[in-house]
């Protein structure tokens, strides 16, 4: 009825100590994106659809770390390691949501870097108001399909053998490797995904970027190019980032061995990209750090005292 998650370490000092650095992770993550979420939101300069995509991806930044982190703070603290099965499943099952949706809302801020800089006179046809609510509720559709499908076929299985999960969250591979089913239906479908979160999410970034260069390369001023390349430039970090740790994980690649790779490769898009992302965004983004000066302007305005 449950299962025990080894976490990170057996050892009370260093549990102590991950704690203070998780929590102060954790709570960096949640302000740094509403922060981003409420600058977009209230700059009228930033109401387009980068941005817009860049408030979905804050939004499951701030999803996704909520999911792992606050079970982790909580046995680093207490040193109750124990989750209940449904609640292992639904922690599962919420985190593949999150990622599924995330893998895609990135490959379309690639196209939309596509849009901008090969197409920029139909930019705005392109990418209208309507194409992006569309893009917006497919990335989500996806990511809880996806997670459905995986989490509906893991439910089928039976756990009898061990109840120790050799993580510090529930996720598809450790798992299976518990369970005394057949699991070769799992795995096949596991591959499927893999298959077409790959073709579809890298070969979409990849396809755009391929433009992207090629246009940027076509530019005959060198101040030309700079700005174009800046304008893709922090999404191109994140994407490799968040792209290269979770093919390692989610493919043949992973160690079958090297546990504590495989918990340092999941911290850095489980926990880490949630807190980079947004200081990506806005230390590289001149349209998004005038528009925070703005507001912290106005803030002073608001606290002096009135004559």
């Amino acid at each position: 009825m449950e299962f025990k998650l080894v976490g990170l370490t057996s050892s009370a000092e260093l549990q102590t100590l991950l704690f203070g650095v998780f929590a102060f992770i954790y709570s960096t993550a949640l302000v740094s994106n509403l922060i981003l979420i409420f600058t977009i939101c209230t700059s009228r300069k930033l109401h387009t659809p980068m941005y817009f995509l860049l408030i979905n991806l804050s939004l499951v930044n701030v999803f996704s770390i909520s999911i792992t982190t606050p079970k982790l703070l909580q046995t680093l603290w207490t040193h109750r390691n124990t989750i209940s099965f449904y609640g292992c499943i639904t922690q599962m099952y919420l985190f593949l949501v999150a990622l599924g949706t995330e893998l895609f809302l990135l490959s379309f801020m690639a196209f939309d870097r596509y849009a901008a800089i090969c197409h920029p006179l139909q930019y705005t046809v392109i990418m209208r108001k309507e194409v992006c609510v569309a893009i917006a509720l497919a990335v989500w559709a996806a990511g809880i399909i996806n997670s459905s499908i995986n989490t509906g076929l893991l439910l089928q299985l039976s756990f009898c053998n061990s109840n120790i999960i050799d993580h510090f969250y529930c996720d598809i591979p450790p798992l299976l490797k518990l369970s005394c089913s057949d699991t070769s239906l799992n795995e096949m479908m596991t591959f499927v995904a893999d298959v077409f979160y790959g073709i579809c999410t890298c070969g979409l970034t990849i396809t755009s970027y391929c433009f992207i260069l090629r246009a940027i390369f076509r530019i005959r001023s060198t101040e030309g190019k700079k700005k174009a390349f800046s304008t893709c430039s922090s999404h191109l970090i994140v994407v490799s980032f968040f792209f290269s740790s979770v093919i390692y994980t989610y493919t043949g690649i992973r160690s079958s061995s090297d546990y504590s790779l495989d918990k340092f490769v999941s911290l850095l898009y489980s926990v880490v990209t949630p807190v980079v992302n947004p200081l990506i965004y806005s230390l590289r983004n001149k349209e998004v750090k005038e528009a925070l000066k703005t507001i912290i302007e106005r803030v002073r305005l608001l606290r002096r005292p009135q004559v």
